[in-house]
């Protein structure tokens, strides 16, 4: 039996193997809340374990990183792969400063809740105005 690759689907798969990259950089969706002093930001992490995400804070940026995990199998040959794999990160720039001793954060069905207070010299301030 003789087995014919047309030029075009050969050159679509060797384009295919070129650009799988191993650890592409994969855009991760957030949504953004502000729930009155508090920014809730909610991110999908499928897959990811807590400890396997990393949050940091600072000023008024907050940036999530991690990785998704490469599930390799060298004896297949991948039809179509959707499911992300390699790194991700996500810098978010907010309008106001951040409190860091304020921050909560926890992964509960694939979907990473972050909890961020806006820091006391972001907030309005009254001044009383002395009579005399």
């Amino acid at each position: 039996m003789t087995y014919y690759v047309s030029p075009r689907r050969q050159m679509a798969r060797r384009l295919a193997q070129l650009s799988d990259n191993r650890n592409p950089d994969v855009h991760i969706p957030v949504d953004v809340i502000v729930d009155g002093d508090d920014y809730l930001i909610s991110a999908y992490v499928p897959g990811i374990a807590a400890e396997d995400v990393k949050i940091e804070v600072l000023e008024d940026t907050i940036s999530i990183s991690g990785e998704f995990a490469v599930e390799e199998n060298e004896d297949s040959e991948y039809l179509l792969r959707e499911r992300p794999t390699g790194s991700f990160s996500r810098k978010l720039r907010l309008p106001l400063l951040l409190d860091t001793t304020g921050a909560e954060a926890e992964v509960k069905d694939g979907v990473l809740s972050l909890r961020v207070p806006q820091a006391e010299e972001s907030k309005a301030k009254q001044i009383k105005v002395k009579v005399k």
